[in-house]
Parts: structure tokens; sequence; C-alpha cells
């Protein structure tokens, strides 16, 4: 077996694809699992990864960075053209008030990390990194993790993702724990409340598919928008600070792909049977996946003495970070501008940009309802710009 063993420790390129396979395969299996109808879906790749890092499985660094980079490429540009056509038709029916709704969200949790750090004297470059993982926003921290490695400090990346992976679980786990709270707290009675009924329509009518069309995926303008968005990502944009803040490779394909989407549906270029068939949501949950694999990967081997170095105080961060203010916010939106219910918990969702918290809000609401979507669908896209600049301009604060 001795073979075996090597393959294992090797850190060559078949240990590489051979340890995501095993993470990604693992995490999903994991993922089909419920606690009391709560589960964490695909974020269990991210903690198999963890485990398989932490057991001393090596993997080839630079090959597991750019793997990881250009999953999250393929994860933001399907997004985007998933949600691009409707997205600006949002701003003309109810949607800028909730946007607005985002937007004070964000500004929350950024004032909330910065007091944490102020208050327990943990440096602000690692709460960025709890930041990061408490809203469960990874272009995030992808995006920190460029900026502190332009900047000559790989050890403040690795950091920024050990923060990230320590808070992501209860970061899942509170805005879930949000949405239950709500409904006491607002006095709901799902038995009243409208499925049907939302002035905010963001996504465009479903059009019919055949079974050609869902499965017919045109490749050239997929790649064209990578490759607008690497360079939109690239240019830097001054900010007064140590460095200028980017969109990033996340944040650059992402505008690319709202942009390209929106405007080759309404040019006739493309169709949505295109931008939202089965091709495109593909490239999304392999994009997702190869990702948050290769987070775990590289950040399990110091998972664990970051825990015992005192790094379990983030988890009580990061949990702060997550609940505080979508519940502050989904009181106001609730109470003040009467906002559906099943809109408000895709709000949630939309707002720190976590799929399982769309998820469970689906499973929450009645069949056929497509309120949840509509709610994350029109804040998804200005929330990630937003997670992407704060945890850039949080890790220039601390320098």
């Amino acid at each position: 077996m001795n073979w075996f063993v090597t393959l294992l420790t090797n850190g060559g390129v078949g240990t590489t694809v051979l340890m995501l396979s095993v993470a990604i395969f693992a995490g999903l299996f994991l993922g089909k699992f419920k606690i009391k109808g709560i589960s964490l879906g695909i974020t269990w790749v991210l903690f198999v990864g963890i485990i398989l890092s932490a057991l001393g499985v090596s993997c080839n660094h630079d090959m597991l960075h750019i793997i990881k980079e250009f999953g999250l490429i393929l994860f933001v540009t399907a997004v985007g053209l998933q949600v691009g056509p409707g997205f600006f038709k949002s701003f003309k029916k109810g949607g800028l008030a909730m946007n607005l709704m985002a937007l004070v969200n964000v500004a929350l949790g950024v004032v909330i990390t910065v007091v944490i750090a102020k208050l327990s004297g943990e440096e602000l470059t690692d709460m960025a990194g709890v930041y990061t993982g408490a809203i469960t926003n990874t272009p995030g921290l992808s995006a920190a993790q460029q900026t502190v490695r332009d900047l000559g400090m790989e050890a403040a990346a690795d950091r920024l993702a050990n923060g990230y992976a320590v808070a992501y679980p209860l970061g899942v786990v509170g805005m879930i724990l949000t949405c239950i709270v709500l409904r006491p707290l607002c006095r709901i009675d799902l038995k009243n409340e409208p499925s049907n009924d939302e002035t905010v329509q963001p996504q465009p009518e479903k059009q019919a598919t055949t079974a050609a069309m869902r499965h017919k995926v045109n490749l050239i303008p997929i790649f064209v928008i990578i490759a607008i968005g690497i360079i939109l990502g690239s240019i830097p944009i001054p900010v007064g600070m140590s460095a200028p803040v980017k969109l990033g490779l996340a944040g650059g394909p992402l505008v690319a792909a709202l942009v390209g989407s929106w405007l080759g549906v309404k040019k006739g270029w493309f169709t949505t049977e295109f931008t939202d068939s089965h091709g495109v949501w593909m490239l999304r949950e392999v994009g997702i996946a190869l990702f948050l694999a290769g987070v775990g990967l590289g950040a399990g081997s110091s998972f664990v003495s970051t825990i015992q170095a005192g790094g379990y105080m983030w988890i009580l961060y990061g949990f702060i970070i997550t609940v505080v203010p979508p519940l502050l916010v989904g009181l106001f939106g609730r109470l003040v501008l009467k906002i559906n219910y099943y809109t408000l918990m895709g709000f949630i969702g939309g707002s720190h940009t976590d799929p399982p918290t769309l998820a469970f809000a689906n499973n929450m609401a009645p069949e056929g309802c497509k309120l949840p979507n509509t709610g994350y669908a029109t804040v998804y896209p200005l929330t990630m710009f937003l997670r992407i600049f704060t945890a850039q301009l949080l890790v220039l604060f601390a320098l």
C-alpha cells in the first residue's frame, strides 16, 4: 500500500485533484442530511476540505490556488448570467427600497466588525476574515486575500481564510435562525401570509423550454464575459489608502455577467433560456464547489491551531456579525415597510449572499411560491459588490 500512501502525501497534481474530488463528493453527500429541517448544504465541502488538510493531506499549493480562483470566477459569472436580465427591472418595481435596506445591512456588519476589533483587541485583518465568514461571502474573502497578497502579506491571507472558516458554520445557521425569530417578533401567521402577491418582480417570466434548449449551452459568450470581467476586476480604484481597491477576480466577472446578460437578452443576442439553462446552473455549482474545497484544503493545516490559540472567540464574534444586522433590518422591513415574510426571508439570504438561507425559505414557502427567489435576486448583485469592497476596506484600514 506504499503507492497509496505516496499518492495521498506527495502533494502532486494527482493528489490535489483526488483530494478536491473527495472533498466535493463527500461534502455534497453530507449536505443532503438535515437536522430539524436545517442543512448546511454545499458548506460541507468546506468542512471536509478542512478535515482532510488537518489530517495531513498534502496538495500542490499553486495548483490549489488556481483551481480555487477559477472556481470562484465560474460561480460569480453564472450567478450574474442568471440574475442579470431581471436585476435592473427591480429598481423600477420597488426594488430600490430593498436595496437600500441591503446597503444598511452591509454598513451595520462593517461597523459591528470594527467595534468588536476595538473592544476585543483583535487584529482588524483577522476580523476581516471573520466578517467574510459571518456573512458567508466567499468572493469577499478572495478579494481581501488578493489585497494582502498584493502587499506581500501571505501569512495574513492564511489567517483570513482561518477566520472565514471558523465563522462560516454559524453564519449559515445564524441567518436561518434570524428568519425563524422574525416570525414571533413580528407576529406573522403563515396561514394568512400572501404567497403570490408582491410588488417586486425582478426576474423575467419563465419561458417554455424544450429539452434540447435546456442542455444546449453556448460557451463563447461565457468566456468572453469572463475575459472582460478579469480586465475590469484588475482596474485599480484609488481610495486614498495604502493600496487601491479592485473589483477583483470575483467582482469583475460579476459586473460583466450582469451587464452582459441584461444587454444580451435585451438585444436578442441570446435568450433567458440560455441565462437560466441547466448548463449555466451546472457552471455555478461546480464553481462554488471547487472554491470551497480549495479554501478548506488550504486552510485546514492551521485551522486547529487557530482555534487553540483563541480563535474560538471568533465563532462568537462571527455570530454577532451574522445575526444583529439582518434582525434589525428585517424588523424594519416587516413592521415599517410591510414586506411579505417570504420575500423578507429571501432578502435575508440575498443580503448575505447565502444559498442555504434561500433553500430554507423555499422550504418554508407554499409550493409554487417564488417570493423568496424574488427577495434574494433583488438584492444579491448589489450586496455582492458591497461585500467585496468592504472586505478589502477592512483589510486596508488595518494597515
